[in-house]
């Protein structure tokens, strides 16, 4: 697997650096603009964009944003969370790096080239020796130490960069051996307790780094399923830690990462599966929607939009567009947003959820069953 996606991805990357392609032209069996989503279960067309999703609103959006997020690189290359017991953050960084590469960047090709390659160096700098990507111990650092790895494989993986592959294999083992014995991930690098939150980061991660032909144990999959299932309530949603713990009730956020979660763990279909989309779709984006009083906008909607894209078909197609003029409306006239953590997370995060459609990256491409 690895030769095969590691070369389809380098030529995918140098292609996309080198043009102007629109990403809907290179999407395969992109559905007519103006035609309906076909009917159908899970998994009946999943990983499909429709061909209408971009606009001229969302594309300056992108290009508005892209530029303040660049312009908002510090001097060392990173980003920041100031305000909220962080400094420089390796994974704010690291999202903010996803976030250029989303518009078809690479280390060092593209408009955006130099902050991916300056966001890469800021990242490859926080790794330890044990394997954990903290640039910060102030705060919990699995969170960050997710994002970093998703990072670093989703390079890896289109470029092959071996300096780069020494860094992932030391973090991949570091998510291994810090699994608690529910299957989960918490905020410090230790097997004790486990929340969902953090557990979609990790398994995305390890996901994105199997993709990329990095060893991930079958059993470290298995036991974050069980996990990630013990945190599913009756109603489709999902409780903060298992079997109710945490509060106990559904919402949102960590419902979308929980389906989310499912889904990066290889589990495509199912009951389970169906039930947590059907329980998100009471948060569909639009004038009426239900948001359940909980904070954590853009972590929920960023889990959100992937969890309905690999869903395919009717969710996709009712999510995305409202979640695209959400975004485009509530941008700031700087081109930044504000929401959660701070701006540069908040901008980070919302060009993610905007370029959605594009699937540039090799982990947003999808898989399904079979795979």
């Amino acid at each position: 697997m690895r030769r095969n996606t590691s070369a389809k991805w380098i030529a995918t990357g140098a292609l996309v650096a080198a043009t102007s392609l629109c990403p809907i032209a290179r999407a395969q069996e992109a559905q007519p603009a103006g035609d309906k989503a076909r009917p159908g279960g899970i998994a009946a067309e999943p990983n499909k964009v429709r061909g209408d999703e971009l606009n001229d609103r969302q594309k300056l959006a992108v290009e508005r944003g892209l530029a303040w997020l660049a312009a908002r690189q510090a001097n060392d290359a990173s980003f920041t969370a100031t305000g909220h017991g962080y400094t420089n953050h390796s994974g704010i960084t690291a999202l903010a790096g996803i976030a250029f590469m989303q518009a078809g960047n690479l280390p060092g090709r593209g408009k955006y080239g130099k902050e991916v390659q300056n966001c890469l160096d800021f990242v490859l700098g926080s790794c330890t020796e044990s394997g954990l990507i903290a640039s910060d111990m102030t705060q919990g650092p699995m969170y960050g130490h997710g994002f970093a790895t998703l990072f670093l494989a989703e390079i890896y993986g289109m470029t092959g960069d071996e300096a780069v592959k020494e860094k992932l294999q030391k973090a991949v083992k570091l998510i291994q051996k810090t699994q608690n014995r529910e299957g989960g991930w918490r905020y410090q690098p230790v097997p004790y307790d486990a929340d969902i939150s953090v557990t979609i980061c990790q398994v995305m991660a390890l996901r994105a780094a199997r993709d990329a032909g990095i060893k991930v144990e079958k059993e470290t999959i298995d036991n974050s399923i069980k996990y990630v299932l013990n945190c599913q309530n009756p109603d489709g949603g999902f409780s903060y830690m298992a079997r109710g713990g945490g509060g106990g009730n559904s919402g949102f956020p960590r419902s979308a990462a929980g389906v989310a979660a499912l889904y990066y763990a290889g589990v495509f279909e199912g009951k389970n599966l169906e039930r947590g989309l059907n329980y998100l779709r009471q948060f569909t984006p639009g004038p009426s929607r239900n948001n359940n009083g909980e904070g954590h906008y853009f972590y929920g909607h960023y889990y959100a939009v992937q969890a309905m894209f690999l869903a395919g078909g009717d969710y996709w197609a009712k999510w995305y567009p409202g979640i695209r003029d959400e975004l485009i409306t509530n941008q700031r006239a700087g081109g930044e947003w504000d929401g959660d953590f701070n701006t540069d997370y908040a901008t980070a995060m919302a060009l993610i959820v905007l370029q959605m459609p594009n699937r540039y990256l090799p982990v947003y491409a999808g898989k399904g069953p079979g795979s």
